[in-house]
């Protein structure tokens, strides 16, 4: 009798708990989730010219795109050019770290990318790149 109270002792401590390793894979999970970063995008696609001598710029947080017909999008949303300047300094101030790269169309003009950069630096943000293609 003996020797088969110890069989069945055994089965029932062969049996793995995998609760604390659910806890840890859980975790693992959350930190994964807090630590990610998300791209943020203009809103539209713009053709932007070309230039051999582009540099890529890192932590570029505030990312204005101007269409051929010189509308201004930030964040995917269609902004008025004297709307400009809150919505830079509301981004500015949620990343002070980020720079403002301006993602500027072709055929848009020169006029409105002087007001988007003038906008910037009355924000209080001087860290300014214009988007190009690297060929």
């Amino acid at each position: 009798m003996r020797r088969g109270n110890q069989g069945i002792e055994q089965e029932e401590e062969a049996e793995i708990d995998l609760t604390p390793m659910l806890d840890v894979v859980f975790i693992m999970l959350i930190f994964f989730i807090v630590t990610a970063s998300f791209i943020k995008e203009a809103g539209i696609d713009v053709n932007r010219p070309d230039a051999p001598t582009a540099q890529k710029v890192e932590d570029a947080n505030i990312l204005i795109a101007i269409s051929p017909n010189d509308e201004i999008w930030i964040d995917k949303r269609l902004i008025d050019p004297r709307a400009v300047r809150p919505n830079i300094e509301r981004l500015h101030a949620e990343n002070p770290k980020g720079s403002v790269v301006i993602q500027a169309d072709k055929k848009s003009t020169n006029e409105m990318l002087v007001i988007i950069m003038d906008a910037a630096r009355q924000a209080g943000v001087y860290n300014i790149s214009i988007a190009a293609n690297n060929d």
